[in-house]
């Protein structure tokens, strides 16, 4: 007895089992704390000969936990473990990232309410997030200063998230009308920039 394949028959796709890399001992998990320059990317190397994290950190076999923006400032956590970088990541952790951002303008209550309720992007619906107004914060001069227009006034906002979208922050905000002019990450999880240097980093323990 023979069979006939249908036509629409497709060899099944079988996949390949990738090894997981175990999570380090204790003894050997780092965590590191950069508080990270405009105009740095968030890796290692780069073709183009841009800073990377490789100019200020000689620490191997450490990597970003998620992503900051070479136009951003601030808070990256870096480390070997990839269980901890997951969590710090994947939105089902609801693990919160706060933003001090400097934005064009001056919203109103009106307009932060939106944010704090969820706005309709072009990859979907945010969700809810903290944001308050806030007193400018003394931070570092960022280079090169950002550009404002004298007949327009800025304002500082804390936003607190747990997505990470691509370049979400600024997004945000120029949905409602007040562009992003300065981003500076301030926390992850339980971490700050806190007594971390511009341009410096440090160990720290889980």
């Amino acid at each position: 007895m023979t069979f006939k394949r249908s036509p629409n028959w497709k060899k099944p796709a079988f996949k390949k089992k990738t090894a997981q890399k175990p999570r380090p001992a204790p003894k050997d998990r780092k965590v590191l704390i950069f508080n990270k320059p405009f105009d740095v990317l968030s890796q290692f190397t780069d073709d183009q000969h841009r800073q990377t994290l490789a100019d200020f950190i000689s620490v191997k076999d450490v990597y970003a936990a998620g992503r900051l923006d070479r136009d951003s400032e601030g808070l990256l956590i870096l480390t070997n473990d990839g269980v901890l970088q997951a969590r710090l990541t994947q939105p089902e952790s609801k693990s919160p990232k706060t933003y001090w951002v400097q934005v064009e303008g001056a919203p109103t209550e009106e307009d932060l309410e939106k944010l704090r309720q969820g706005v309709e992007l072009k990859d979907g619906m945010t969700l809810p997030a903290k944001v308050e107004v806030m007193a400018e914060p003394d931070v570092w001069e960022r280079n090169p200063p950002v550009r404002f227009r004298a007949a327009i006034p800025t304002t500082w906002i804390a936003i607190t998230i747990i997505e990470g979208r691509n370049r979400q922050v600024r997004r945000m905000t120029a949905h409602i009308g007040f562009p992003t002019l300065r981003l500076i990450r301030y926390s992850m999880g339980d971490w700050t920039i806190k007594d971390v240097e511009h341009g410096t980093w440090k160990e720290v323990s889980l």
